[in-house]
């Protein structure tokens, strides 16, 4: 079972080459980088985590910049968004930067999708809230195609293009894996429809552990005829519980991921150090 680490990178806190370099030397399989583009002052929307939006939800920067610098510096870490919200992007920009990033970083990037919860936000950039997963859907679609063709078109209700080219096409073949974030059941039905992989949070108000619902994920997979394998599953805002890490893995979890603070390394890197010791025991 892989451990990822993901952080809101901004001005404060530590620069994503400081942390990427970190990981890999810890042994970390990725970093992960969210994204909002901005934080209007009107919220329609509760925040999921409930209370005041943390600050460094304002402050975080490009995704797409943070995790190139990260990748810059390291081998073999996998970089993530974690996630990207494709109902903000232009399926046609947003499907270059993800083949530049899987190019510059020789197949080292994950995919990580979001449909996003902001109201504001969304529409900020002109999405409607009520059909936002319809659009990220065609969006994500559209982009695969951008992907894996070299004269691309897509027809859909929400996302329309003729042909034409674009390049440059990612390393990773047939595209970088596109892991669907959300909740159960919804998020894992997209992930059954267009992703490959889930990647819910542990914990949301509707369940108690995310683990006990993968019986019914697979189920749900089984039933559209998707290979478990092509599905697997990355847990967010993982503790440093043993036991916990061990039932994840007897689960078949591929990945956990620890979303640590937006601070500097003095208050970061003993975290890291105490996750360097208790991956060893859950190989």
């Amino acid at each position: 079972m892989y451990i990822g680490a993901a952080m809101f990178f901004t001005d404060y806190s530590m620069t994503p080459a400081e942390l990427a370099t970190a990981l890999e030397e810890r042994g970390f399989e990725s970093v992960w980088a969210p994204e909002h583009s901005h934080i209007p002052l009107t919220r329609k929307s509760e925040w999921p985590g409930g209370g005041e939006l943390p600050k460094k939800y304002y402050d975080a920067m490009d995704p797409f910049v943070t995790l190139t610098a990260a990748a810059a510096v390291t081998k073999k870490l996998k970089v993530g968004t974690g996630v990207c919200l494709v109902n903000q992007r232009d399926p046609i920009q947003t499907a270059k930067a993800v083949a530049s990033i899987d190019q510059v970083s020789g197949g080292r990037f994950l995919f990580g999708v979001g449909n996003g919860w902001n109201q504001d936000e969304m529409e900020n950039h002109g999405t409607d809230f009520e059909s936002r997963h319809k659009l990220v859907r065609e969006r994500i679609e559209a982009m695969k195609v951008i992907w894996t063709k070299s004269k691309a078109e897509y027809h859909g209700d929400m996302v329309k293009f003729d042909p034409m080219m674009a390049w440059p096409k990612p390393v990773q073949k047939p595209h970088p894996p596109v892991l669907v974030g959300g909740a159960f059941p919804y998020g894992a039905r997209r992930a059954v429809r267009y992703g490959d992989g889930w990647m819910p949070l542990r914990r949301r108000k509707a369940y108690a552990e995310v683990r006990e619902l993968i019986p019914k994920f697979q189920a749900m997979a089984k039933e559209a005829n998707r290979d478990l394998a092509s599905l697997p599953i990355s847990i967010w805002e993982s503790k440093e519980d043993e036991s916990e890490l061990k039932r994840d893995q007897e689960a078949g979890v591929v990945r956990v991921i620890v979303s640590l603070d937006s601070e500097k390394s003095d208050k970061i890197l003993p975290i890291l150090d105490r996750w360097a010791k208790l991956a060893q025991k859950v190989k």
